[in-house]
């Protein structure tokens, strides 16, 4: 048989006309967002394909239910502000594909990346930014977690527009435009010129910041010398600290003025601590930058994910909360076993790491830890006032309950005695005031920064074993001292390392160059737990 030729013609003109038509119908829009994996912030191109067909709405790209959720607020904010959809297939894809995306940060930009394809805003002026913000359905965009980040990812890359909340937080770092924004109308209004677009106003750098003085300070505490003695070292050196004594001898009192004489922060330190803090969202809306060391005190019916780090949706945990400053834990012995185990790896590596199946995350986790124990059961053992009313057994288990790997990596242990009743209706005249103690401290912290410049290591708790021939020396008295101490109280390699490294930090207090004999005695009399507890 024989082809109708103009069939043919008719046909292929058909189907001209009908892909003629399919691209005039269907517009491809692209704008720039940014998503949060762990610390870091990631370039997120959005996508946006608007086309005939049946109504329907979605998100691709690896979205999490927050994201896919978007659908619904972005519908809502839109028609709220005049610009009601029409019923039309629309697809969003969020590239790279193979990053998850989480949280409500994206819709702002899924929003405009819309407009952008219905021809409302010019898609060469939208791709000139990066856009964050959440949508609420009247059209006011709310602050996002994690807004310093995308300000780093930003810098000298392209402008950001973000909501208004979260703009003093991004205008910290420095080379990189910010414009806070109050609604998805204002956005659209100065993305079409309708308005003019003004930077907001870069919040001060934390030198140009008033460090903030603690109301606790050293001078109240009565009595404890040995005490806080001993924290000074700590401070001092970085080391961690177990105070052991009785209900109401000053434990919590002694560990809430710890930050109070550690060094100020450093600048670079408090953008890192107030990254963490922005991500987890524990950030205060009136607070730029944390200008203080950080005091993590945990109740003691924490998770393990609360405390180290994770969840179904990860989070940084208690002790990348304490980065740069104190983690303490009041009553350590009634935390599950299992919790403070998980506590081993932060403490000799600063980090912690979080793997899922499709992504690996690394949060900070440089802390000094501070935990606080009874002696025993009933918290009287050893203390001259109150008879102990608990049986040797009992005494042995509740001890047992903090870990031998755990108590190796508590440098000092400090007895903590209950104060005599005289004591306390008397001030000390004198009692030094954190701001004294805390110029040593920080005269002990620069000799050490010094010290170890060329192995990138801030403080002697940071010592590998690799540096402790190197720069923890002793004479053949203080090694026999020693070789005794370990031998008496069946120390640990690991304690072995410990004392060393708090008779460096005692040196450095002496502004002493060597390790003597007598920064080695002190060092050993902070070992209490080994000396009095039987495991």
């Amino acid at each position: 048989m024989f082809e109708n030729p103009h069939a043919r013609h008719y046909n292929h003109a058909s189907l001209h006309d009908a892909l003629k038509h399919h691209r005039e119908a269907t517009v491809l829009a692209k704008v720039f967002s940014a998503g949060l994996l762990g610390l870091e912030a990631h370039l997120i191109e959005v996508e946006v394909d608007i086309g005939w067909g049946l109504p329907r709405f979605s998100i691709v790209g690896l979205p999490d239910t927050t994201v896919r959720e978007s659908r619904d607020r972005i519908r809502a904010a839109l028609k709220n502000t005049g610009f009601a959809l029409a019923p039309k297939k629309i697809t969003i894809n969020l590239a790279p594909a193979g990053l998850k995306k989480e949280g409500a940060g994206l819709e702002l930009s899924m929003a405009v990346g819309i407009l952008v394809a219905e021809g409302i805003i010019d898609q060469e002026v939208a791709r000139r930014y990066v856009l964050v913000g959440e949508l609420s359905l009247d059209g006011r965009i709310k602050p996002i977690r994690g807004s310093l980040s995308i300000g780093m990812l930003c810098q000298h890359q392209r402008p950001l527009i973000l909501p208004i909340g979260n703009a003093r937080e991004a205008t910290v770092v420095e080379h990189v435009d910010v414009y806070g924004m109050h609604t998805l109308t204002e956005v659209v209004e100065i993305l079409n010129g309708k308005q003019p677009l003004t930077p907001s106003v870069p919040a001060p750098r934390p030198l140009d910041q008033i460090a903030l003085h603690s109301e606790d300070d050293f001078a109240d505490v009565r009595g404890q010398k040995q005490a806080k003695r001993a924290l000074e070292v700590a401070a001092a050196g970085g080391h961690n600290v177990l105070l052991i004594g009785p209900p109401g001898s000053g434990k919590t009192m002694l560990a809430q003025r710890l930050p109070g004489i550690l060094p100020h922060l450093h600048p670079q330190e408090a953008l890192n601590t107030t990254r963490v803090h922005s991500v987890a969202g524990t950030l205060p809306a009136d607070q730029s930058l944390i200008t203080t060391r950080p005091f993590r005190t945990p109740h003691h019916n924490i998770s393990e994910a609360g405390l180290i780090g994770g969840g179904t949706i990860p989070r940084p945990g208690e002790v990348s909360l304490a980065h740069n400053g104190v983690l303490f834990l009041d009553e350590v012995l009634e935390f599950k076993r299992s919790v403070l185990d998980g506590l081993r790896q932060p403490l000799e590596e600063g980090t912690v790491t979080i793997t899922r199946a499709n992504a690996s995350m690394q949060y900070p986790a440089r802390f000094m830890l501070v935990v606080a124990m009874n002696p025993c059961p009933c918290g009287y053992y050893g203390d001259r006032t109150r008879a102990c009313i608990c049986s040797p057994q009992q005494i042995r288990r509740y001890r047992g309950r903090l870990s031998g790997p755990l108590r190796d990596r508590l440098d000092i242990h400090m007895e903590v005695p209950a104060v005599p009743v005289s004591d306390l209706g008397h001030d000390d005249p004198f009692a030094e005031r954190s701001e004294t103690i805390r110029k040593r401290v920080t005269d002990a912290r620069h000799i050490q920064a010094r010290r170890y410049r060329a192995n990138k290591l801030l403080t002697n708790a940071q010592l590998k074993p690799r540096h402790m021939k190197m720069y923890c020396q002793i004479d053949q008295t203080g090694q026999k001292l020693l070789e005794q101490a370990v031998t008496r109280l069946g120390l640990s390699a690991r304690a072995y390392g410990r004392i060393l490294r708090v008779a460096r930090t005692i040196a450095d207090l002496a502004d002493s160059p060597s390790i003597a004999s007598s920064h080695l005695a002190e060092a050993i009399q902070y070992r209490n737990l080994d000396r009095t507890m039987v495991f």
